[in-house]
């Protein structure tokens, strides 16, 4: 799905090749700075590669309209954007800068109940706690049906429980509906338990540490 060759960023990256391969949960760890976040804006297009080249299903990242990329390719911040308004306000927005129809109260209803967010559609979204934020900008990602899922610490404001909990749902999610998901997580047993392949991001380079595919 995506491929990366002789890819330079800065001193902050240099990977000689790497393959992502669709319907795989793909693991990046390693340590801070070392260049995790850099790979998800690559894919993204929210940064564009020094040298080297990025490709989408064979494709140039450089040729591909950045717009539409970005409707197939999601990206979701370690500390994401929460609008202001309400929680129902927060969860249509990607429909309102999209120009399409707004998911119905039912659909809204159970996508919080799936992202364990026991709040009211009319509850105000900017008194949500670090945790619960972080949760809604999840249900208003998987709203939106992207091909790929790209999650930069997805569960870092929450406790192990319900840390847990997330990265199951959200790996459940995205094997049923056959979605693509690359997470960077500060957790080695996260990504143990639910990648099909782990890298070890370090200085800017990568190795693959396991994997788990068939």
């Amino acid at each position: 799905m995506f491929e990366l060759e002789n890819v330079s960023v800065s001193t902050i990256l240099s990977i000689r090749h790497l393959m992502i391969k669709e319907g795989d949960v793909t693991c990046f760890v390693g340590e801070s700075g070392g260049g995790k976040t850099t790979i998800l804006k690559l894919l993204n297009k929210a940064l564009s590669p020094d040298g080297g080249k990025v490709f989408f299903r064979g494709e140039a990242l450089e040729d591909i309209n950045s717009v539409m990329h970005r409707r197939k390719v999601l990206y979701l911040n370690q500390t994401p954007h929460i609008f202001s308004g309400t929680i129902r306000d927060n969860l249509i927005k990607g429909f309102e800068l999209q120009n399409r129809a707004y998911p119905n109260h039912e659909t809204l209803m159970a996508v919080l109940k799936r992202v364990s967010l026991k709040k009211n559609l009319d509850d105000e979204a900017a008194v949500l706690s670090g945790g619960e934020k972080q949760r809604l900008a999840l249900a208003r990602l998987m709203l939106l049906d992207g091909e790929v899922y790209l999650m930069d610490e997805p569960s870092s404001a929450l406790d192990d429980a319900m840390e847990l909990k997330i990265i199951d749902m959200i790996v459940r999610f995205v094997k049923e509906e056959g979605k693509t998901l690359v997470m960077v997580t500060h957790s080695k047993a996260i990504a143990s338990k639910f990648s099909d392949k782990i890298y070890q991001v370090k200085s800017g380079k990568i190795e693959e540490v396991s994997s788990n595919e068939s």
